[in-house]
C-alpha cells in the first residue's frame, strides 16, 4: 500500500535561493498555458510539480500520494475547484499548504470560506507573490534557516502551451450545440485569455458567456470567437 504521507516530507533542505527545495506541489489547472506559468515558477523555487487537469484525475494522483502543496484551479471541467480545496482541507493529514486560483477574483471569498489558505488571482507569474503564498504557509522546520531576500521578477510561459489551449477549445466549440461545453468553453477561454493577457480574446469569450446566462442566441458569438483563435493558432505556426 502507497505510502500517503511520503511525499509531504522535504527531501532535500530549503535554501534562500530555492525556499520550496523538498516540496511536492500538486496543481490541479486545465490550461496548458496557465500550468506552465506555475511550472517556471516552481522550477525557480525549486519544488517539484505534478499535474492535473480535472477532478478526476487529481484524485487518481492523490490516491497513491500526497503533496505538501496544492494549488488548485476553481474552473475544471468536471467541476468546480471548491469540492477539492474542502475534501483536502478536512483530510487527515491535511496538505499543508493550500491555494486556490481563478482569474474571477470574486471567488476569492468562497475560496478562503471552503479551506484554502491563500487565493492567487491569474495571471500569476510573480516569483515573489507566489513564494510568499506557499512560504507564509508551510511549517517553520519547511522554510530557509535565516534571511531571504525577496525574489523580484516574473516567468513566461512558452507560447507554445497557449496554442495547445487554443486547440482545445477551438475543439470545444466546434463540438456541436452542447449547452455545458459551450459554457466550459467559455471560461476556459476567458482564463487563458487572462493568463496570456489577450483582451479581445477576453471579450469574446464573455460575450459568449453573457450570451448563454441571457438566453440569446449564440451563433454570432460562436463564429466570432472561433474566428478569433483560428486567427491566433495560424500566428503562432508562422516561424
Amino acid at each position: 500500500m502507497p505510502d500517503l504521507a511520503a511525499d509531504m516530507i522535504p527531501t532535500r533542505r530549503p535554501t534562500a535561493e530555492r525556499p520550496l527545495m523538498g516540496q511536492t506541489v500538486l496543481v490541479v489547472e486545465d490550461s496548458r498555458f496557465a500550468c506552465e506559468a506555475v511550472r517556471l515558477l516552481c522550477l525557480r523555487s525549486g519544488a517539484r510539480i505534478r499535474r492535473a487537469d480535472s477532478l478526476s484525475a487529481a484524485a487518481r494522483h492523490l490516491a497513491v500520494y500526497r503533496p505538501s502543496i496544492a494549488l488548485i484551479d476553481l474552473g475544471l471541467p468536471d467541476g468546480s475547484g471548491l469540492r477539492l480545496i474542502r475534501d483536502l482541507a478536512r483530510g487527515a493529514p491535511r496538505v499543508p499548504v493550500i491555494l486556490a486560483t481563478s482569474g474571477d477574483d470574486t471567488l476569492r471569498c468562497a475560496a478562503l470560506d471552503a479551506g484554502a489558505d491563500n487565493f492567487l488571482a491569474k495571471p500569476m507569474t510573480s516569483l515573489a507573490v507566489f513564494q510568499s503564498a506557499v512560504l507564509t504557509h508551510l511549517p517553520p522546520d519547511a522554510r530557509p534557516i535565516g534571511p531571504r531576500a525577496v525574489v523580484e521578477g516574473a516567468v513566461t510561459p512558452d507560447p507554445i502551451a497557449y496554442r495547445d489551449d487554443l486547440g482545445h477549445a477551438a475543439d470545444l466549440l466546434s463540438a456541436g450545440p452542447d449547452a455545458e461545453a459551450l459554457d466550459y468553453a467559455a471560461r476556459f477561454l476567458e482564463g487563458i485569455a487572462l493568463s496570456a493577457r489577450d483582451d479581445a480574446l477576453g471579450e469574446a469569450a464573455a460575450a459568449l458567456r453573457i450570451s448563454r446566462t441571457t438566453g440569446e442566441a449564440t451563433d454570432a458569438a460562436i463564429a466570432g470567437l472561433s474566428a478569433l483563435i483560428d486567427d491566433r493558432i495560424a500566428m503562432a505556426g508562422v516561424v
